[in-house]
């Protein structure tokens, strides 16, 4: 049967006495316009006798007075080429293919430029390439026009050229050769095979360097166990559509475990074709995406995960290794049961930062002979080494190193004893950073190179094994920059330009393919060399793991946001605004706290007034460094745990208004992810920048459709029973709401007419569409005061619900038994117990943008005409007519309108790279930039699908089956969005608009919208 769960977005709603909440369900803007700014003779205005004509007109000033002026337009000259380049075409937008790799995000790209502008990411298509951008690779667009990036080299913090910066290196680097000196490269992870050639050449030429690699978020533990058993420094990339069994054990692994980007294979596995998905457990502390994906979630310490990881490989490789007391055994014992019954269709993965325990993850992947683990094509994305990291800093503090050269590393920051890396330093001869930004180490070392964005360089990656790819500049440098390969050349006394150097180089991976040809693809398929296991102890490593004891204090897991990652683009505004999935937070990292350690230590959250969260702030200890940070009260995070996101708590070379957080880097000892920390409330409260409680569709029927794929399959073809249409009266009899109509329907069956499906299996929350969103529409950052005020700016919203329930039988019996409103069996009170946060809610993920009605309730109260419906189903809004009176937003039974409360762009008051010219070179001049005063939402990327379609009509060919595309659909990695003609048959919207798990949101309103959902099937 249907699902009747009731969903709920924030833990202030489970309160039955909130007055807050009902509140702000019924009170769509919070706070009152403030006319008084604009509006110049009120008094005189409000007094007079007028009529309703009069009366609208009034509104309609009071509230888009600021308008009247932009109508005008202000003018811009524009300045013709004198000689225009024969490959710019105005107006037309070129396409460079490339790749990414910044020592923690990777992706094989589209880069979209217009008049010598790169402005929109895009994913690269062709065969072989493997990686898709994530939502920080979008917005890496956006930090090329970062006007705080390090322009001219400095030597000795003042403005120097390169020339004599690198005069000065060469000469250290003699001293250092004559004398004996030590001489250290440190970078980060490379995977760039010339790099690594320039770097064997240098340390040819100079017997007494050594190149370390550092990786800010370590994956050491794992990198040891495969280099332990394979004889490769390197990571396994595990293929999740070829597992029907998938079991987590503290591995995020739809977040940025080990690099990330598997959530496009997982996707396929979880979409239920002809009765079949796949199965997956998730054993955690924090909520993850992966846990909030899962279909069996269980909160679990890391201690208790190590004893859990021993138990699986016990029951499936056969061994005796005995563990104690293990809780939540019998969930343990099926999972492992059911991974050893998949055999080759089965596969386990880990986040535990131990070498034991990654090496009982290769033991059990190898018992099964698992199909989704392979060792051929390794990943080269993570090469750094914790030991080698500390044996620097030993040598740097006991005065050992002569030289010292770092390129994409910032130790004083992401170093737990980066004070001390900073002390050392001083007992360097000569120390040299190449950096994009100014940050805290380039700031304190001798010479600070600007290095160029990867947009800007040529360079060569191999992200796995065997696949080639090129970076190739789509813009000339913007600043005086230098990049590190230059300098290694110029070390080597190679009197080439690292281009040269790269085409020289690249004949042994170009597989045939000439140089240009591979620079167009941007990605050369190879074939890829199979890493062949030795021999490890893995009874032994399980002996050693079983011995797991838990910390005396609570277990601090850090952990890298969906949104910030490892911080390297702090000073992105569009990423410091995007909303964690989970927590819906922006402009903050926290911790996060279950419900019943909440209690215990006296701390909470609240919903205010005008919609805000606030929290209480906590102090958190490890060894002898203290954070105080605020608190959010996260349910599903495990009891005795607190998780805290890296990244954050940057100050160096950024603007003040992304000085945001703490840096949890500080606790990060020993690169271990978990640490031992004591706990205790601090004084004061935290303003969160939280969208959770803002709105919300609560109470408003079946948002979310889910049901179990036992249910679904067995009901396959009576869809009404997992998938019903909601009935109302009509003269006096009942009939499915969608067969009654307010309006007067027209024919949409000639021409295009657009649609765009969301599977809500496939959705993993990533936000990638957000991003992709913000940069094709030119949607404004609003900074955390106005996001705290309800006025996000975001067209496109991923919102998250929570169950408790885990069984659909157990909410309908205790639903059934309600009887009256209050008291032990009454309706609130029992919904009330259905929630409790303390417990550990199923999770839903649900894009909702514009949802395009053909009946659309906007329309018919916008008293200006300034939205309409077009001919190919988009909602559409004419901004020169709006004059901002907000009917249409109160209307919307969606709540995807959102309003300009004021000028984001060049205003001082909201400095978020908007207001300075170079910031600006990110617009898409496809889009208009809004003004205060208008209404905007999604277009549906009108401005797309007219270029398919003229596009098509240049060529002089019809418009191809899917060619039709949106910011989201084409971001979407998982395949969760799809856009396309539904009058055109043969496209993939068509037929999943034939589908029997597709439904409309609030389809009861009437509304009709071109946006539809697919029902969520749990394989419980």
């Amino acid at each position: 049967m249907s699902s009747n769960k009731k969903y709920w977005k924030s833990v202030e709603e489970l309160n039955e006495n909130s007055s807050i909440v009902e509140t702000l369900r019924n009170n769509e803007f919070s706070e009152p316009i403030p006319t008084d700014e604009f509006l110049s003779d009120k008094e005189s205005l409000s007094s007079s006798s007028t009529t309703r004509r009069d009366f609208l007109k009034y509104v309609g000033f009071s509230t888009a007075a600021a308008t009247l002026a932009a109508c005008e337009g202000p003018v811009h000259k524009s300045i013709p080429y004198v000689l225009q380049p024969e490959q710019i075409i105005p107006g037309v937008a070129d396409y460079f293919a490339t790749s990414m790799f910044d020592g923690f995000d990777f992706a094989n790209l589209l880069v979209k430029s217009r008049e010598g502008r790169p402005i929109k990411i895009e994913n690269n298509t062709i065969a072989g390439a493997k990686f898709t951008a994530n939502a920080r690779v979008h917005a890496s667009v956006l930090s090329l026009y970062d006007n705080t990036r390090l322009k001219v080299t400095k030597v000795d913090q003042k403005d120097a050229s390169w020339a004599a910066a690198d005069m000065k290196i060469k000469a250290s680097l003699a001293d250092a050769k004559a004398k004996g000196g030590q001489v250290v490269l440190l970078t980060n992870t490379l995977a760039s095979p010339s790099t690594e050639k320039l770097i064997a050449d240098f340390i040819a030429q100079n017997p007494n360097a050594k190149h370390i690699v550092y990786d800010a978020v370590s994956e050491s533990a794992a990198l040891d166990a495969f280099e332990a058993v394979y004889g490769e420094r390197a990571l396994v990339d595990y293929d999740f559509s070829k597992a029907n069994t998938i079991v987590s054990v503290g591995a995020d692994f739809l977040g940025d475990w080990q690099g990330g980007g598997y959530d496009s294979g997982y996707a396929q596995g979880r979409i239920p074709q002809k009765g079949k998905m796949s199965k997956h457990y998730q054993f955690e502390a924090n909520m993850t995406l992966s846990g909030a994906a899962a279909d069996k979630r269980v909160p679990m310490k890391v201690a208790d995960q190590k004893l859990a990881l021993v138990k699986i490989y016990s029951i499936v490789t056969g061994s005796a290794v005995s563990v104690g007391k293990l809780a939540n055994e019998d969930v343990v014992v099926k999972a492992a049961q059911q991974l050893k019954a998949a055999g080759a269709k089965g596969l386990l993965v880990s986040g535990i930062q131990d070498k034991n325990a990654q090496l009982l993850v290769l033991a059990i992947n190898q018992a099964l002979a698992s199909e989704a683990f392979s060792t051929v094509g390794t990943r080269q994305i993570r090469k750094g080494s914790d030991a080698k990291v500390a044996q620097l800093l030993a040598d740097i503090n006991a005065g050992n190193v002569h030289t010292l050269i770092m390129s994409g590393v910032n130790p004083v920051y992401t170093l737990a004893n980066g004070k001390a890396f900073a002390q050392g330093l001083k007992k360097v001869k000569l120390s040299v950073a190449f950096s994009l930004k100014e940050d805290e180490t380039a700031a304190v070392t001798n010479i600070a190179v600007p290095a160029p964005h990867y947009l800007e360089s040529w360079n060569d990656l191999m992200l796995t094994k065997g696949t080639y790819s090129i970076v190739q500049p789509t813009i000339r440098p913007l600043f005086s920059s230098k990049q590190f390969q230059e300098g290694l050349l110029s070390w080597t006394g190679n009197a080439a330009s690292y281009y040269d150097y790269i085409k020289a180089n690249s004949g042994v991976y170009l597989n045939g393919l000439t140089w240009n040809k591979a620079v167009h693809d941007g990605v050369v398929a190879g074939v890829a060399s199979t890493a062949s296991a030795g021999s490890a102890d893995f009874t032994a490593a399980a002996s050693a793991l079983a011995q797991s004891k838990p910390l005396a204090n609570f277990e601090l897991v850090l952990y890298t946001k969906t949104g910030m990652g490892d911080g390297q683009q702090a000073n992105n505004p569009w990423l410091q605004e995007f909303p964690d999935p989970i927590t819906r937070v922006s402009w903050d990292n926290y911790l996060t706290v279950s419900k019943a350690d909440a209690e215990k230590l006296g701390l909470k959250n609240e919903i205010v007034a005008n919609g805000g969260l606030d929290g209480s702030y906590a102090t958190v200890k490890v060894g002898a460094t203290s954070i105080t940070a605020p608190v959010i009260v996260q349910p599903g995070q495990a009891v005795g745990t607190i998780g805290l996101a890296l990244g954050y708590g940057k100050t160096a070379a950024l603007k003040e208004e992304m000085q945001v957080g703490v840096n949890a880097y500080a606790l990060y000892n020993n690169f271990d992810n978990v640490q031992s920390a004591s706990v205790d409330k601090a004084d004061g409260t935290h303003e969160f920048a939280c969208v959770q409680s803002q709105k919300t569709l609560m109470g408003r029927g079946d948002i979310i459709k889910e049901t179990t794929l036992t249910v679904f399959t067995a009901k396959f073809d009576e869809p009404e029973v997992w998938n019903p249409t909601p009935m109302v009266s009509l003269d006096h009899k009942e009939v499915a709401a969608t067969s009654v109509d307010l309006w007067e329907s027209f024919d949409r069956s000639v021409g295009h007419h657009f649609n765009l499906s969301i599977d809500l299996n496939a959705c993993t929350g990533c936000g990638a569409c957000v991003i992709a969103c913000h940069a094709e529409n030119n949607v404004p950052v609003v900074g955390k005061s106005e996001v705290r005020r309800s006025r996000d700016m975001h067209w496109l919203r991923i919102d998250r619900y929570y169950s408790s329930e885990e069984t659909f039988e157990g909410d309908n019996k205790k639903k059934e038994e309600f009887d009256g409103l209050f008291g032990e069996k009454g309706s609130l009170g029992g919904f009330g117990q259905m929630e409790n946060p303390s417990d550990n809610p199923q999770v839903v993920f649900q894009p909702v943008m514009c949802q395009h009605c053909n009946h659309a309730p906007c329309e018919t109260v916008c008293p200006v005409a300034a939205t309409s419906h077009g001919r190919q189903g988009q909602n559409q809004m004419a901004y020169n007519r709006c004059v901002g009176t907000r009917y249409c937003a109160n209307n919307c039974p969606y709540k995807v309108r959102r309003f300009n409360w004021f000028l984001y762009s060049k205003n001082n008051e909201f400095d978020f790279h908007m207001n300075d010219d170079l910031g600006r070179m990110v617009v898409n001049p496809d889009v208009n930039v809004r003004s205060r005063g208008v209404m905007e939402k999604c277009s549906m990327c009108i401005q797309k699908t007219q270029l398919t379609i003229l596009t098509a009509k240049r060529e002089g060919r019809e418009v191809a089956v899917d060619e039709f595309q949106t910011a989201c659909s084409s971001a979407c990695t998982t395949g969760a969005m799809v856009f396309g003609d539904v009058n055109n048959k043969e496209s993939k919207v068509a037929k999943l608009a034939e589908d029997k798990r597709m439904y409309h949101l609030l389809e009861s309103v009437g509304t009709k919208p071109n946006v539809f959902y697919h029902v969520k099937v749990r394989n419980t």
